[in-house]
């Protein structure tokens, strides 16, 4: 039994390059530098099948389900509200009708409230419409996990709250010995001790200068040198941060994200916590 997480993008909330403004720091002959907006998968795979979890709907999901060649979900959890991880939801259609069924997203109580006033139309068919929905919404809590179900058996995440700048919340998730925290500014003690003994933290590390909403990389280093994981990988990075050279900058056991970066995990019969394979594969 194995369980893999993918990382389906790591750019920050623009992507990279840009419109506009291009690759920034960024060397547009490195593939690794082409990023798009956060997402991850995380797949167990059993002969019986696969269950397939996704975290946030970018506006680039469509392109990378595609390249992940995800042909059903059996969950979404969102992490928050921002445009970046949640405008790709109509991205989702395509499987429903596919599969046949509506897809469950799990959502905390602001994001809900988000996402049913700007899709409503994916959760209750509107007035004069022959749309069928295609979601349906369940809650999600900071410290209360979430089991999903599927063929491939069940996958469990535990939501953690994290600041995202001033007065507001987002979730960050974990599955058995490895987390993921994409946008954070602040980790509050309660979310500190839920981090604790990782073999994998994926982290937010916008860039080198100071942001009033996410890490830089001054913070993420500290974080890290705190939290104590066995490996860390970069994310949710900016123009800024040419791929290279942030890998010259970093310390052994830390790693930069890369679109398609896929993380093997092994996953005992006996159900004991899983722990990641020592190998990450490209």
């Amino acid at each position: 039994m194995t369980l893999t997480l993918t990382i389906l993008g790591c750019g920050s909330s623009g992507g990279v390059p840009k419109p506009g403004t291009g690759w920034g720091a960024c060397d547009p002959s490195e593939p690794k530098n082409r990023r798009r907006r956060c997402s991850i998968l995380v797949e167990r795979v059993q002969e019986a099948g696969t269950t397939r979890l996704l975290v946030d709907t970018s506006p680039d999901l469509r392109e990378q389900l595609l390249d992940a060649e995800v042909p059903d979900l059996d969950a979404v959890l969102f992490s928050h509200d921002h445009a970046d991880h949640t405008h790709g939801i109509d991205d989702l259609r395509s499987l429903v009708l596919h599969n046949r069924r509506r897809i469950v997203v799990h959502a905390d109580v602001l994001t809900t409230r988000s996402l049913v006033s700007r899709f409503a139309y994916l959760f209750e068919t509107p007035p004069g419409s022959i749309y069928p929905p295609i979601l349906e919404l369940r809650p999600l809590a900071n410290g209360t996990p979430v089991a999903v179900q599927g063929a491939g058996g069940e996958i469990v995440a535990l939501p953690i709250a994290v600041e995202h700048g001033p007065n507001y919340e987002a979730l960050g998730f974990r599955f058995g010995d490895v987390a993921y925290v994409p946008d954070v500014s602040l980790i509050p003690p309660q979310a500190k001790a839920a981090l604790a003994g990782l073999d994998i933290l994926i982290l937010d590390c916008l860039r080198e200068a100071p942001h009033p909403s996410h890490f830089n990389l001054t913070q993420a280093l500290a974080t890290i040198a705190e939290l104590k994981p066995r490996r860390t990988i970069m994310t949710d990075l900016h123009s800024d941060l040419d791929y290279a050279r942030l890998r010259s900058m970093l310390p052994d056991d830390v790693d930069v994200a890369f679109d398609g970066l896929r993380i093997p995990f092994c996953l005992p019969v006996d159900g004991a916590m899983p722990r990641t394979a020592s190998v990450l594969v490209p």
